[in-house]
């Protein structure tokens, strides 16, 4: 018997009984880990979600912070949060998904475990939290046990916590209904929170994307949604260059996989107690294609 799951994360996973496993594994080798490998459109769409919802925590210009990313799944949206120098811890119940951000060396820590069951850092630990389409799950009763309004309830208070004060939330979600995301709401204002929804492109049957924004103090002015669909028409739309451009990291300017990024990432490593290969002359130096 086969049976599909969705997880918290950006892409769908399917799990298998072991009777299944032991019949598909000797007919194809390379099945386990199919379901994990994201699509570049998959990887564009989860990109721009995570930097639109970078750009509503409003977090101060230039500085590093340390942010929490919730239903991270194979470290998309962290990549972007890296990308823009921030440090981040990710949080996912799928461990196939946490396994597929090892494969792929992502930068910030990850960790197993239930939204549903609460954050489990200390008060105040995070400068904010970023969620791409991983919340509207807590709505779902997967056992008798789960009651989605004391888990989303659980979760969002645990969330009040570890942000520090005055701190924002910016949850990415997929509503079913607006009763879903009224549930949704009661909840994240019964833990605390103040904030609203913002719908952006909401006359867009497409491109239509739904940000629950909350802050953790006082009441602020909310984010104006985007209203024009001139930035997606244009998306689609490819330009050819013969110049190849180097991924940056726009607020560090460290060019990726550069010695610079290479000796950064290793003291990071080290502050993390992991074990790290001393600095040489050769670190960070590219190989011949001979070698």
């Amino acid at each position: 018997m086969v049976t599909g799951t969705v997880p918290q994360g950006d892409c769908a996973l399917f799990s298998f009984s072991s009777f299944a496993v032991s019949n598909v594994l000797a007919q194809n080798s390379f099945i386990t880990c199919v379901f994990c490998l994201p699509s570049s459109r998959m990887i564009d769409v989860q990109t721009k979600m995570a930097g639109r919802a970078l750009e509503l925590l409003y977090l101060p210009e230039g500085q590093p912070c340390y942010l929490l990313d919730i239903g991270c799944g194979s470290g998309l949206s962290g990549d972007y949060l890296s990308d823009e120098g921030h440090y981040w811890v990710g949080i996912d119940i799928s461990p196939a998904m946490l396994d597929a951000a090892l494969d792929r060396d992502t930068e910030g820590d990850l960790l197993l475990g239930d939204m549903g069951q609460g954050i489990p850092f200390k008060p105040g630990t995070f400068d904010g939290c970023i969620s791409i389409s991983a919340v509207q799950w807590l709505c779902n009763a997967n056992k008798k046990s789960d009651i989605p309004a004391k888990r989303l309830y659980c979760f969002f208070s645990s969330l009040y916590s570890v942000l520090v004060r005055g701190a924002r939330a910016v949850l990415q979600l997929y509503p079913e209904n607006s009763e879903q995301l009224e549930l949704i709401t009661i909840q994240a204002t019964k833990a605390g929170f103040t904030g609203g929804v913002v719908v952006d492109f909401p006359n867009s049957a497409k491109a239509k994307k739904f940000y629950l924004c909350l802050f953790s103090g006082p009441s602020t002015f909310l984010p104006k949604a985007l209203t024009e669909t001139t930035d997606e028409e244009e998306a689609t739309e490819s330009a050819f260059t013969s110049e190849r451009i180097q991924r940056r990291m726009a607020r560090r300017g460290v060019v990726r996989k550069s010695r610079e990024w290479v000796l950064e990432k290793k003291e990071r490593r080290r502050r993390q107690g992991k074990e790290v290969r001393p600095d040489t002359q050769y670190t960070g130096r590219k190989r011949k294609p001979r070698f």
